[in-house]
């Protein structure tokens, strides 16, 4: 019996380790915009795999990541505790897929997703209100990451005819 409390220990652990993105998300100012900063280096090296890594990774971080989201939330108490940044680093995902690997548009794309999930316009305001545990925890900021894609390509296309 010990041993199983032990490895349940470990295992929680790790899920805080994984929804916090490493404890970046205890970061005692903008802890949101502190993982999402963090998971621009990660996002530009899935965005060097091409769009089938840059897809797969993706898929991972939400399957994964919803998973840590929900029992991070049980563990800490809270619904959508602000500690649980793992979502950031989705949303970020999600914005950049199929864009230019280029620096600049990374902090585009950084500066749009921030904006969206921040400002949480419909249906991100509706998913965050709505959706429990993981699920709402990691929907909303792909909401926004969908939001943040549509105006950075935008934005792109502007660019380019201009």
């Amino acid at each position: 019996m010990e041993g199983r409390w032990l490895s349940k220990l470990g295992l929680d652990q790790i899920t805080l380790q994984v929804a916090t993105l490493g404890g970046i998300g205890q970061s005692p100012v903008a802890p949101g915009t502190m993982g999402t900063m963090a998971s621009l280096p990660l996002v530009y090296l899935v965005m060097q795999g091409g769009l089938a890594w840059h897809l797969w990774v993706l898929g991972g971080v939400v399957v994964i990541g919803t998973w840590a989201a929900h029992r991070a939330a049980f563990l800490l108490g809270r619904d959508d505790p602000s500690e649980v940044v793992v979502d950031e680093l989705a949303g970020m995902l999600l914005t950049m897929v199929g864009l230019p690997l280029d620096w600049v548009w990374l902090f585009v794309g950084f500066c749009a997703f921030r904006l969206f999930d921040i400002w949480k316009p419909w249906p991100v305001s509706w998913i965050d209100r709505t959706l429990p545990g993981g699920w709402g925890i990691m929907a909303d900021d792909l909401a926004a990451g969908v939001y943040a894609r549509l105006l950075v390509t935008v934005l792109i296309v502007w660019m380019e005819s201009g």
